[in-house]
């Protein structure tokens, strides 16, 4: 319960203070764990994993996009009673098998990740062949249309915090599951290149974007009007001699590259020569053995170093009374009869028998 008290500030303005009294506080609720860090919002989590009871269990399955500082995850996700379930998963980090090897975090990028999982994910299902997709991205609308036999793969978008602006970068992961055979509910007006005024998609920008023109128009602006800045800020494009005129290009092949495999390749990771070990490693029982030996032994040297130099300096040692007690004791010890208390002269005198009185008719 919330109290409110009312002051008079100066003026004789009415100021207002909120008083919280017990019964909120034995009442209060903490939020969840990943509400309380900022991580979930449970308000759409409930929406996007609550099915209706009469599905028999069937879930609901979303595309999970998230951004790093250096990566791009896309999830096929499906929630559980124990926890969420990660069918498939494709990162931005493997797209320089396929050809790019940097800017692995814009549009482009988000774009070629989305169309790498809607495509790994469809020949996991064998449905690779029955919907292909979008061949080539041309900016346009597509969705895709189920035909006889096996359903398209629906999925919902979950965008989890981000702020959803027109032309973020999670609506290009959307627009490459969208073009790799997904079927996924959306609308163009969050795509890159939709004009509120017009109401309209203008697909030769979004194509533009899918492409990295963007990227390569900055680049161009940079190197022209401050080529240092430039030289600092495309310092991986250079290195890698990736030129603004070669973008579109190196896009167009990785989409291609991950049509033709987009299969998940398992990286070899080498053993390391010396293993970090957090928990101290557990001994034998030889080794136990051998440790408890060595303490003995030392406490031995101790004690004999000890008596060399009482001896020396001529110290005797108190004797020590042993304590026994009584449990341990089995012979039973007779006790000696206590001593004779001192008795008191006075109280030790017998009391005399008091004659008793007559009573009123005379008796005794």
């Amino acid at each position: 319960m919330l109290a409110i008290a009312l002051f008079t500030g100066r003026g004789g303005a009415a100021l207002f203070k909120v008083i919280k009294t017990s019964a909120f506080y034995s009442r209060y609720q903490v939020a969840f764990r990943r509400r309380r860090e900022g991580k979930t919002d449970y308000y759409a989590r409930k929406r996007l994993i609550a099915q209706d009871k009469n599905k028999y269990n069937s879930p609901k399955y979303r595309l999970v996009v998230r951004f790093t500082n250096a990566d791009v995850v896309c999830q096929i996700v499906y929630s559980k009673i124990r926890g969420d379930v990660v069918m498939t998963a494709a990162y931005s980090h493997e797209l320089p098998r396929y050809g790019v090897k940097v800017g692995l975090t814009n549009y482009a990028a988000a774009y070629a990740t989305g169309l790498l999982l809607a495509r790994r994910h469809l020949k996991n299902l064998r449905l690779d062949t029955k919907y292909v997709g979008k061949k080539e991205a041309d900016g346009e609308d597509f969705l895709v249309t189920r035909r006889r036999g096996r359903r398209p793969f629906l999925a919902n978008l979950d965008v989890g915090l981000v702020r959803t602006t027109t032309g973020a970068r999670v609506f290009g992961s959307l627009k490459g599951a969208l073009d790799g055979g997904l079927h996924i509910p959306h609308s163009v007006k969050k795509f890159y290149g939709y004009d509120r005024e017009k109401k309209q998609l203008d697909s030769s920008k979004l194509r533009h974007a899918i492409f990295g023109g963007h990227v390569a128009d900055y680049m161009k602006l940079l190197s022209k009007s401050n080529p240092s800045k430039y030289k600092k800020h495309f310092s991986r494009y250079i290195k890698a001699n990736v030129s603004p005129d070669s973008l579109e290009a190196i896009y167009k092949g990785a989409h291609a590259a991950i049509r033709k495999n987009p299969s998940l390749v398992r990286t070899k990771k080498k053993k390391p020569v010396v293993q970090k070990r957090h928990q101290k490693k557990k001994l034998t029982a030889e080794q136990r053995k051998k440790r408890v030996q060595k303490k003995l032994n030392l406490i031995a040297k101790k004690n004999k170093r000890i008596e060399r130099f009482k001896a020396k300096k001529g110290i005797v040692d108190a004797p020590v009374v042993a304590k026994i007690r009584l449990e341990h004791v089995v012979e039973e010890i007779e006790l000696p009869p206590p001593p004779p208390a001192a008795v008191d002269p006075k109280k030790a005198e017998p009391k005399k028998a008091e004659p008793k009185k007559a009573d009123a008719k005379g008796k005794k």
